[in-house]
């Protein structure tokens, strides 16, 4: 079981919170704000009422022991960056930050940020492709060149097996999963038969993928 720590839990750490719960995740969550930690501590296995750029309070929270830290501040870019440095300072393992824009997140990278998030760019990114093509379900941007796509099953592939596609060989894109009825098959064999009404996860480079699908 991975233990995190949650700094700021306003609307998208108490998203994240959701999620590291059906992950089976320890969770203490905290902030500055007492409407906000009440509003998560049935979440969490313990909430705290505090400032993160309080170098004591940070230490008595003993952050070199969690997994990870998620550091979601988002109102208060000053905040931020002094939460993200104590917490290197205080040792903690693994901090991940939140960043509003492209500044933010290289100074968050600058400083000790382990990883950082931008939700808005990769939402952007997500809701454009989705919303461009009819042929596209989902969309996991792996950096680079290389994305996650699902996408619906092409009509000359109906009724072929994985054998006869080669798609790997053929594309250069890997064929990841099938998804039919709502139910994903990541079991994929080379006698799997593509079915017009399923959709297909493909990693690749986007491009290719791209090209191929119509997107």
């Amino acid at each position: 079981m991975k233990s995190i720590l949650v700094i700021g839990v306003g609307h998208f750490g108490r998203h994240i919170i959701d999620k590291l719960n059906d992950l089976g995740c320890q969770i203490m969550g905290v902030d500055i704000d007492e409407d906000n930690v009440n509003a998560i501590a049935n979440k969490v296995d313990s909430a705290q009422i505090g400032n993160s750029t309080n170098e004591e309070f940070l230490r008595g929270l003993g952050v070199n022991n969690f997994d990870a830290v998620i550091v979601t501040i988002a109102e208060d870019f000053q905040n931020s960056l002094e939460t993200v440095s104590l917490l290197k300072d205080l040792g903690a393992r693994h901090v991940v930050a939140r960043a509003a824009s492209e500044i933010q997140e290289k100074f968050l990278l600058r400083i000790g940020a382990d990883e950082v998030v931008y939700p808005e760019k990769q939402l952007a990114a997500w809701t454009s492709i989705r919303c461009t093509s009819n042929y596209v379900f989902d969309y996991i941007d792996l950096g680079g060149e290389h994305a996650i796509y699902e996408v619906s099953v092409p009509e000359e592939w109906n009724g072929k097996t994985v054998e006869q596609l080669q798609v790997r060989r053929k594309y250069g894109m890997n064929l990841l999963g099938v998804r039919k009825d709502h139910v994903l098959n990541v079991n994929i064999r080379p006698d799997t038969v593509m079915d017009k009404d399923s959709t297909v996860l493909i990693l690749g480079e986007s491009k290719t993928i791209m090209k191929y699908f119509y997107l």
